[in-house]
């Protein structure tokens, strides 16, 4: 496959979804969930379960449920500590560098939190770009805006770009798009349901008739194997 440039997902696909710092996210987003529909936790895990197949992040159904603060969402689920419990990867940067190709970040986190965990696993200088929620008007991937934002970024297409991610409804986007996604590890989150907006757009914005493909690793040290 000729590929001229790497997209990787950051959380859960450039270290392993065991982190506790993954723990620590998904705790912080169930307790805004809480905060927001004045229930207990349990509750918000039912409610977050039901409603999370029709929306691209937990951020986005919250929006649509009536939240307006946004930057409170992302500050309380991204504090200033959150990365010290993301254990170190021992040669993830010598792998990175090994593939001698331009590399960048899509995340649907904040800026802050990307710059955070890439100083914390020192591969922070690897990537020529940072894509994140902010970039793509806070709504994220797999709407096609969050990966034109990133493509726009580092100047290249959906025909030149390998994307990975370790979400599935996230590399169903960029193939409807008609491009090529690595699906990292598993297990991999539930595919948005038919009448999710951002798999809409995504369908809709395929105007090249071009047919996705996704292919299935367990990390991403098996991309050598394909590029």
């Amino acid at each position: 496959m000729n590929f001229k440039h790497l997209l990787f997902d950051m959380d859960n696909t450039l270290y392993p979804a065991s982190s506790a710092m993954d723990k620590g996210i998904t705790r912080r987003m169930l307790e805004c969930v809480a905060d927001f529909f004045h229930c207990d936790m349990e509750k918000a895990i039912e409610l977050r379960a039901e409603n999370i197949v029709h929306y691209s992040t937990t951020l986005e159904w919250l929006r649509a449920e009536g939240m307006t603060d946004i930057e409170g969402f992302l500050a309380h689920v991204h504090p200033d500590n959150e990365a010290d419990e993301l254990p170190p990867q021992p040669g993830l940067r010598e792998f990175l560098i090994s593939l001698n190709m331009p590399m960048s970040i899509l995340t649907n986190a904040p800026h802050e939190h990307a710059d955070t965990v890439l100083g914390k696993l020192g591969i922070a200088d690897l990537f020529e770009a940072v894509t994140d929620i902010r970039d793509a008007g806070f709504n994220g991937k797999p709407y096609p805006d969050a990966f034109m934002a990133a493509l726009q970024k580092s100047g290249t297409t959906i025909e030149e770009t390998l994307f990975l991610d370790d979400m599935q409804k996230y590399t169903d986007g960029w193939v409807a798009l008609g491009g090529t996604a690595v699906l990292i590890g598993t297990p991999n989150g539930k595919p948005l349901a038919e009448d999710a907006e951002s798999m809409k757009k995504a369908r809709a914005a395929n105007t090249t008739g071009r047919v996705g493909k996704t292919i299935r690793m367990k990390s991403i040290y098996e991309i050598k194997d394909i590029l």
